[in-house]
């Protein structure tokens, strides 16, 4: 099988504390075939949740590819592979601790994921990025429209956002802060796709992990002209089940 084409920071983080390991912003997977996306229409990259290793990245970017190929979608898709499985996420009495550890990687990826977005810019400044985010990616979207906003040049950069069973707390497209910053970094459209059965938000809910997650019964009081959300039903709360509802793209 030909490499998936990915933006990586594997192994920047520590993945029991979250602590900074590495300086760089991001390695590109395999670097040559970035070159081709120079100057392609469009560009969509897909952020993974909790717990993927480098192999869980790459099958979900293939999944996301595949089905956005069967929507007719026929621009390149590629992945941002980051340090999601933290220590013991698999295993319920570390469940609470592997979250944070993952929330706090996932906020300092939104540098590293910004710095791309800046850096492809330069060199395809027509091209259109759309992010894809599932569960904990939301966070890493967040992140990078902190880390865009910071500077002017920046307004409208990313075309638009797809989040799937989003894990960030349900007040952000209605917030002062991030609802100023969504709508100023964000082109187009932010889409949200909102699971009142996602089994997962609903556990990490209710015990008290995630206050509100937006992906469970999507946004709470007035929000951004440019938020969009549509109430779906998957089988579960894997990044597979939300792409089996997707009906169209983009």
């Amino acid at each position: 099988m030909k490499p998936i084409p990915r933006i990586s920071t594997r192994g920047y983080y520590d993945l029991s504390t979250g602590k900074t390991l590495k300086k760089n912003h991001y390695y590109l997977y395999p670097k040559k075939d970035f070159t081709k996306f120079t100057d392609s229409k469009e560009l969509v990259i897909m952020i993974h949740g909790l717990q993927n290793d480098n192999a869980g990245a790459v099958a979900k970017i293939l999944l996301a590819r595949n089905k956005l190929c069967n929507l007719g979608y026929l621009y390149p898709v590629i992945g941002f592979s980051y340090d999601s499985n933290t220590t013991g996420a698999h295993l319920l009495q570390y469940a609470k601790r592997s979250l944070a550890v993952g929330q706090i990687i996932a906020k300092k990826n939104g540098k590293n994921l910004g710095r791309f977005i800046e850096d492809f810019k330069l060199t395809s400044p027509k091209t259109k990025i759309r992010l894809m985010g599932h569960s904990l990616g939301s966070q890493v979207i967040l992140s990078t429209v902190e880390y865009l906003a910071k500077k002017k040049q920046n307004d409208d950069i990313i075309e638009s956002i797809y989040f799937f069973g989003a894990s960030i707390t349900d007040d952000i497209p209605s917030s002062k802060k991030y609802g100023k910053l969504l709508q100023k970094i964000i082109n187009k459209k932010i889409m949200n796709y909102y699971a009142p059965t996602d089994d997962v938000l609903k556990w990490a809910d209710s015990a008290k992990f995630i206050s509100g997650p937006l992906g469970l019964n999507g946004a709470v009081g007035k929000t951004i002209s440019k938020y969009h959300q549509k109430l779906v039903k998957p089988q579960n709360h894997r990044f597979t089940s939300y792409a089996d509802v997707l009906n169209s793209f983009p």
